[in-house]
């Protein structure tokens, strides 16, 4: 059995997304004992990373205790091959995805909408004074605007 979860690298998933992804893989762990899970990733190995942090902590809650020896593995895996490339965005999913667990978060099924954006100030990244920052909107992984520069 094989599952595509994948989205764009560099990019963190939509809550959604982690807990079809956690729910598939303990869905089919618990369906027989010889059955495992293979992640494969073509990107950065943040990606897999969020996929790995995601599900320790989904197991934590789901797992029985014939799991404990296969989270601890994940987790060395995780602190020897993950933690380092992680990106700041990946790393706040995971603690999103915690929260939800946990229930000191509530996912919002309403939709947003961007009124306006500030600015105070434009930094300083050259010598010769300032930058040219710009804005790019993405709703659905699609970018729907971006400003003049």
């Amino acid at each position: 059995q094989v599952l595509d979860f994948g989205w764009p690298d560099m990019h963190t998933p939509a809550l959604e997304k982690i807990c079809s992804i956690c729910k598939a893989m303990d869905t089919w762990l618990n369906a027989a004992p010889h059955n495992v899970v293979v992640l494969h990733n073509k990107g950065n190995r943040g990606r897999l990373g969020v996929v790995v942090a995601a599900y320790m902590h989904y197991s934590n809650i789901s797992a029985s205790a014939d799991q404990a020896l296969d989270r601890f593995a994940m987790k060395r895996f995780y602190e020897d091959k993950v933690v380092p490339v992680g990106q700041p965005s990946q790393k706040r999913y995971i603690h999103y995805f915690s929260g939800l667990l946990s229930g000191s978060i509530k996912m919002n099924n309403k939709p947003l909408f961007l009124h306006h954006v500030i600015m105070h100030g434009i930094p300083n990244f050259e010598s010769k004074g300032g930058c040219r920052p710009f804005l790019k909107i993405y709703q659905a992984m699609q970018p729907v605007y971006t400003s003049g520069i």
